[in-house]
């Protein structure tokens, strides 16, 4: 049977911390809203895959992770999507870096249906209203956060509680030159 599966970036424990205290802040304000539940994380992408396809996929994202580098992250302003979500935004040098590290999981994890993020957030909200988007944006005006992005989170959906939750963390082995055997994974 086929389970729901994401590929996030989590920011280290303290910033975990403050993004929700952030959400319990705003929902204070404007009740209940989609993702208020869910854990501090930087979207890389979301699968779908069996069981037995999932040990392909965590061979292949290990293998991917050896080539990349620990990098720098400097989240420094809180932004808005016009669909409704308001996140925390990387500075230049770090939405390009995140960018480097998702498109390298983009072009080698050929998972049929897999729904990539490009754009490197930090997602507090989801789907606000116009009126709780200006009021969050009223309420966090500025922010000042720093993190060294060393690995990926693997996690999977919950359908009882519908959330996800980390399933492994695999950590970057600094070997560029590793190499990387592009093919479909099922």
């Amino acid at each position: 049977m086929e389970k729901t599966y994401s590929l996030v970036i989590h920011p280290s424990e303290s910033i975990l911390a403050l993004v929700k205290s952030i959400k319990e802040q705003l929902a204070t304000e404007v009740g209940w809203f989609n993702s208020k539940n869910s854990v501090g994380h930087i979207t890389i992408c979301e699968f779908k895959a069996t069981e037995k396809q999932l040990e392909n996929i965590k061979n292949k994202i290990q293998k991917i992770c050896d080539t990349l580098s620990a990098v720098n992250v400097h989240l420094n302003e809180f932004s808005s999507f016009p669909n409704g979500a308001f996140f925390i935004a990387p500075d230049k040098d770090s939405h390009k870096n995140l960018k480097h590290i998702m498109k390298q999981f983009h072009k080698s994890l050929l998972i049929p249906n897999m729904l990539k993020s490009d754009n490197p957030h930090l997602s507090i909200a989801r789907r606000l209203k116009p009126e709780n988007l200006a009021k969050a944006n009223k309420m966090f005006t500025s922010i000042d956060l720093n993190f060294i992005c060393d690995s990926v989170v693997l996690r999977q959906f919950d359908e009882q509680i519908k959330q996800f939750f980390v399933i492994d963390t695999l950590k970057f082995g600094d070997n560029p030159k590793s190499n990387i055997i592009q093919g479909t994974l099922f």
